[in-house]
């Protein structure tokens, strides 16, 4: 029953984001921004997993990270430095970390969420972020567009995953 409930919240975020597979999709509201992104992986979700943690790799496969630091373990702290911004290091913690399904970062500003579910021999990966807040509406134009960053993350994930 909770697998049955599960797969429908997952369904019901897919249909809520729009996300189309290898095509991210944004959605802004007053006081918010959603960026999503889902695709189909040829991986188990366990090596998919293993890419998302490995703090020390992450930045060899992913093109759009200048680096990480820290352990990605649920209640750690990460510092992470993305090529959107080099000039500035992201404070985050890790809010949730579920093997081989769901991890969450974040900080006071917003939450990134990735999914995983199995499907077969292949596996559903979803990216989303979620930024936002009252002030938000005072610098959301001052923060760029997260789509081809995603697009790109997503892309190298892929063949990172699915070389192993």
């Amino acid at each position: 029953m909770k697998e049955l409930c599960l797969f429908i919240l997952f369904i019901m975020g897919q249909m809520h984001t729009n996300a189309q597979h290898g095509k991210a999709t944004t959605e802004r509201k007053t006081f918010s921004r959603t960026t999503s992104i889902s695709e189909t992986i040829d991986a188990d979700p366990s090596t998919i997993w293993s890419l998302l943690t490995d703090s020390d790799d992450f930045q060899r496969w992913n093109s759009t990270i200048v680096s990480l630091e820290g352990k990605i373990e649920e209640g750690e702290k990460i510092k992470l430095v993305s090529t959107l911004d080099s000039t500035r290091t992201f404070k985050l913690k890790v809010k949730k970390f579920v093997a081989n399904e769901e991890l969450v970062w974040g900080d006071a500003m917003g939450e990134r969420t990735y999914h995983l579910k199995q499907d077969g021999q292949r596996t559903i990966f979803t990216m989303r972020e979620k930024i936002g807040g009252f002030m938000f509406p005072l610098f959301a134009n001052k923060i760029p567009s997260f789509d081809t960053s995603f697009e790109q993350f997503t892309a190298d994930l892929k063949k990172e995953a699915e070389s192993k």
